[in-house]
């Protein structure tokens, strides 16, 4: 009955997958998978596994990947003092945090793309759409966490920047079902294509 709703009200069409994808996994660290870390997710590990696997696609086919990370100089967060009082368990990226490391399935290779990033958004006072525009990218499929905040953020301004959006559902994880699904459903309706792992697989395998 909602998706009826929002398609009749012209919601949800499709973007559809350019010709030049990347791979942007955001924030696939530590943080997250942990149990005891104050940003654990309960379905961080599958949502790794998922990642895991678009890696695999996109290294074969030769694909341009970048990763993100929060990375601060102190747990101040002196870089992004709004963000941080407001979020107080962003001290975990602090410099030298074992928090904020890659896990070993998903860490980047020599030669991939690393950006550090201040805030929610992926493109947020980094080079990642120069980076994106000098590859020639016009597709960028989205895993990473959190789904109500990083990659909700990362598919938005994706979009602003004139890239097509793929977020990969089975990639991406939040603290409860609710607002990852909600997020998942509006990112659909307005900002991105909302694709199964199967998909972005075969499509990275083309």
């Amino acid at each position: 009955m909602l998706e009826r709703d929002y398609a009749e009200a012209g919601f949800a069409r499709r973007l559809g997958w350019g010709m030049r994808p990347a791979l942007v996994l955001v924030d696939p660290v530590v943080a997250y998978t942990l149990p005891g870390s104050a940003l654990f997710l309960q379905t961080g590990a599958e949502a790794v596994r998922a990642m895991s696997a678009l890696l695999t696609a996109a290294r074969a086919a030769s694909i341009p990947i970048a990763f993100t990370t929060v990375r601060y100089a102190d747990e101040s967060c002196a870089e992004a003092p709004l963000f941080a009082a407001k979020v107080p368990a962003l001290k975990a990226f602090a410099a030298g945090s074992p928090l904020g490391a890659f896990p070993d399935e998903i860490a980047p290779l020599p030669g991939e793309n690393v950006v550090a990033k201040h805030y929610a958004s992926a493109f947020a006072g980094t080079s990642l759409a120069a980076w994106l525009t000098a590859h020639g990218v016009d597709t960028v499929v989205l895993g990473g966490f959190s789904t109500s905040g990083c990659i909700r953020a990362s598919g938005v301004d994706a979009l602003q920047h004139g890239f097509r959006p793929m977020v990969v559902r089975e990639a991406c994880a939040d603290r409860d079902p609710g607002p990852h699904e909600a997020n998942l459903f509006d990112l659909d309706a307005k900002y991105a294509d909302v694709v199964t792992l199967a998909s972005a697989v075969s499509a990275l395998s083309r």
